[in-house]
């Protein structure tokens, strides 16, 4: 009996000493603080007729916000952010990041505009965003885009000349969809696989439910996930400048109004020294 007393609490701490020496608790640090939009900045671009057609060309601008297009209100005792999608633009982080793993919940509101009136409901989040406001359809900087759009929550688009590697097959000889057995494809604006890349496979919840979005950067590699599942990998994030490829890895984020309602909420971020072994495999 005295070995067996001996035995077990040894086998113990070897399995606790096991799990903290492999389990590294990320330290977050929160990006919305549930009052209000400090430390973002808004854009919004110019007003669009119904066929998305810029009605002035001129832009509403960086921190003006008429029709409260941003906003925060409180839903089920807790405040979140509103995004109405009347106008397209964003809210921008005031600070850039790189190597980081960013989280966030949202989900749709009721509300759509424009050409985007009755179709797909249609946000995003835009990372490594850098250059000029507006440089994409009038209301978005350069940026990889991690797609939020209902049922295709996790694919990517490029945005104003950001550019990536995606293994992929080839559906119907006109998508392009993520597989890790597939061909490593360049995505980007002008090629002839254009700058899309459709997720694999689909997580998302059904419209009105919160859906979790986690986004791990490092290095030049990033990972889409929507609610814990591994919806891409991408490597060799890099932007076309001039006519020259250039590394894509680092600045600010940005999360679209494009056209219909939805609420974002805990919004944190992580910095990290690595990706996650087991989902760059997937």
């Amino acid at each position: 009996m005295k070995a067996v007393k001996f035995v077990l609490p040894l086998a113990l701490c070897a399995i606790t000493l096991a799990f903290t020496t492999t389990v590294k608790k990320e330290h977050w640090k929160t990006l919305f603080n549930g009052k209000d939009l400090t430390g973002w900045d808004t854009y919004i671009g110019p007003d669009l007729t119904d066929k998305g057609k810029p009605i002035t060309g001129n832009p509403i601008g960086l921190n003006s916000d008429p029709r409260h297009v941003f906003s925060i209100v409180n839903q089920d005792g807790e405040n979140v952010i509103r995004i109405s999608g009347e106008n397209w633009g964003a809210i921008s982080t005031q600070t850039a990041y790189e190597n980081y793993h960013l989280q966030l919940k949202f989900k749709w509101g009721a509300l759509s505009w424009g050409q985007k009136k009755g179709k797909k409901k249609d946000s995003g989040v835009l990372y490594h965003s850098v250059g000029p406001y507006g440089a994409d359809y009038g209301a978005w900087m350069r940026s990889q885009e991690f797609q939020v759009e209902e049922g295709n929550t996790g694919d990517y688009w490029g945005v104003a000349g950001g550019m990536a590697d995606m293994p992929v097959i080839v559906r119907m000889d006109t998508a392009y969809v993520y597989n890790p057995a597939g061909t490593m494809t360049t995505f980007k604006e002008g090629s002839k696989q254009g700058r899309r890349c459709i997720k694999n496979g689909d997580a998302e919840n059904p419209s009105g439910q919160w859906n979790t979005v986690d986004l791990y950067c490092h290095g030049d590699t990033s990972i889409h996930m929507v609610n814990g599942k591994v919806m891409m990998v991408l490597y060799h994030n890099r932007q076309l400048e001039k006519g020259q490829e250039l590394p894509l890895t680092k600045g600010k984020i940005q999360i679209q109004s494009e056209g219909a309602e939805v609420f974002y909420k805990d919004i944190k971020i992580a910095s990290i020294n690595k990706l996650p072994a087991d989902l760059v495999k997937q």
